[in-house]
């Protein structure tokens, strides 16, 4: 094996080092016994998870960021759905300018979009509703769902929209019959993304969180502050395996696009 192979392989380990130790670490510590965490853990014990689910305070916590991340999973599937085929089939410089756009959320600091996104909402006064929520996590989880959904239309020849609206279809059928079935699996992984990045997202949340409902992540870093106990890390091992859990369906939905591409190229 040359260096370079080498220096790569070392890289790559090192990354997933850097990712998988602090899960290893947190996750012997959500079943301690104690009331402090600490590690190595003493006991064995799942009463932090026990208390976690029978908690109406984490529960109205949990559900309210499975509403906000549901909505912005349809939200960021339709809207990106259009603006992918708008992108995609429309070309031209109107289509480079968004895709430039696209990435805007993804390389400014969330901390300066949050500041930015929480006088826009404050102005308008949507600060601490549901849909302040919705469209700034759509903002940020959108350029991950159009992404997804530009990689299976690549592959669809448009001559077989065109062929339809030969024998009468409109556009939309055309499209509704013939290009949707083949990406509809990317355009639900694209809203599993989306999904899991709104009910992860902690910043901008702490920006427009109101008094009264406050998302998980919002209610976690609260409880950083007040008050430290192994239920955090508990919800953490959650989260976690929620995220594993969504990875794994959207790696499967994409692995089916990628067949039903290849099927319509035969």
């Amino acid at each position: 094996m040359n260096p370079r192979s080498l220096m790569l392989n070392a890289y790559v380990y090192a990354v997933l080092a850097f990712v998988m130790i602090p899960i290893l670490v947190i996750l012997p510590m959500a079943f301690s016994d104690t009331s402090y965490l600490t590690f190595p853990p003493r006991g064995f014990s799942l009463r932090w998870f026990q208390e976690f689910f029978t908690n109406g305070r984490w529960m109205a916590a949990a559900g309210f960021s499975f509403a906000i991340a549901f909505l912005v999973a349809i939200v960021t599937a339709v809207l990106g759905t259009m603006a992918t085929y708008a992108m995609v089939r429309g070309g031209g410089k109107l289509a480079s300018l968004f895709q430039a756009a696209l990435v805007l959320p993804i390389i400014v600091p969330h901390i300066a979009l949050a500041v930015a996104l929480y006088l826009f909402f404050q102005r308008i006064g949507l600060t601490g509703t549901i849909w302040a929520y919705v469209l700034a996590h759509s903002v940020i989880a959108m350029p991950f769902t159009v992404f997804t959904i530009a990689a299976a239309l690549s592959r669809i020849d448009p001559a077989l929209e065109n062929a339809a609206m030969s024998c009468g279809a409109t556009r939309f059928n055309a499209f509704r019959l013939v290009t949707l079935p083949n990406i509809l699996p990317n355009v639900l992984s694209g809203a599993l993304f989306a999904f899991i990045i709104s009910f992860d997202e902690p910043v901008i949340t702490y920006f427009l969180a109101g008094t009264r409902d406050k998302t998980l992540p919002r209610l976690m870093f609260e409880d950083i502050q007040m008050n430290i106990t192994p239920i955090l890390a508990a919800i953490a091992v959650l989260l976690t395996a929620l995220s594993v859990i969504v990875l794994l369906a959207a790696a499967a939905l994409r692995r089916l696009s990628q067949n039903r591409a290849a099927i319509t190229v035969e």
